[in-house]
């Protein structure tokens, strides 16, 4: 990995982030305390637009058995391939290699049955995650993958790992050339509207609706706005917020009609917009 100013503050804010699991802030939170935060998948430098979501899955070190990756199939270091004890140990050079896997994330066996969905989602703008657009990248509210699903963690400790990493989300946005957040579910939607300032508008979107037999069809909601804080960060620059409320991971019956919605209606977001 050529190191530029950048990557330089990648590794500053890494740092950081990984203190706080070697001085046992996270401990009560269920973060898997063998993995390293993750502070991108691909490249924020280059990217103008980046999806944003929860926080890692655990599948991005562990395979369906729990079993770490390893050889081809690793694509993040740990302390085992990075052959330390405990994160006090960490050096500059093997910083520098956590941040290269996070650049290098969509070469090197990405987790393509999460990240498809959401790419499909922006290729109408002419964005991808993957060669040779590679204009995108991904990122998360919390970048501490969790033994416990998001969802199945308590008030207490979502709110604790929010707390912790939410800093380091403004501070990757003043490293980056993006111009462009696109929120994936309601979830992650409250999240950050709750912790940046800007306002979000909603508009009720009709034909991204959900049917269900019981009758109570969950609507489909878009979301749109701009920010220029995150957290206790000051930005730069001011970022178009995208958003809408169906998670395309995780929601049940999110048809590919609906997503094909969802995806003109980023296109055109993204178009008037440069208008």
């Amino acid at each position: 990995m050529i190191e530029n100013k950048s990557t330089e503050e990648l590794k500053h804010i890494l740092k950081e982030l990984i203190c706080s699991l070697e001085e046992g802030k996270l401990r009560s939170t269920s973060a898997i305390d063998w993995a390293p935060p993750i502070v991108s998948f691909g490249d924020p430098g280059t990217s103008t637009l980046a999806t944003v979501g929860l926080n890692p899955s655990n599948l991005e070190f562990l395979d369906q058995n729990n079993i770490e990756l390893d050889g081809y199939s690793r694509r993040f270091h740990t302390k085992k391939s990075l052959q330390i004890q405990n994160w006090g140990e960490i050096n500059s050079q093997e910083l520098s290699a956590i941040i290269s896997k996070c650049i290098s994330y969509f070469k090197n066996n990405p987790y393509d049955a999460w990240f498809k969905k959401l790419d499909y989602l922006i290729s109408g703008s002419k964005y991808s995650y993957y060669f040779p657009t590679s204009n995108s990248c991904h990122l998360d509210l919390v970048p501490y993958a969790t033994s416990t699903k998001w969802g199945l963690l308590t008030n207490s400790q979502r709110s604790k790992l929010l707390q912790i990493s939410i800093n380091s989300l403004g501070k990757i946005l003043n490293t980056s050339s993006i111009e462009t957040l696109v929120l994936n579910g309601r979830g992650v939607v409250d999240a950050f509207n709750s912790r940046s300032q800007g306002i979000l508008y909603e508009t009720l979107m009709p034909g991204w609706h959900l049917p269900r037999k019981n009758g109570n069809d969950v609507l489909g909601i878009a979301y749109q706005g701009f920010t220029d804080k995150v957290g206790d960060i000051k930005l730069d620059k001011s970022i178009r917020i995208l958003g809408f409320n169906h998670n395309i991971q995780s929601s049940f019956g999110v048809t590919s009609k609906v997503q094909q919605e969802i995806r003109n209606w980023i296109t055109k977001s993204i178009q008037y917009e440069k208008i």
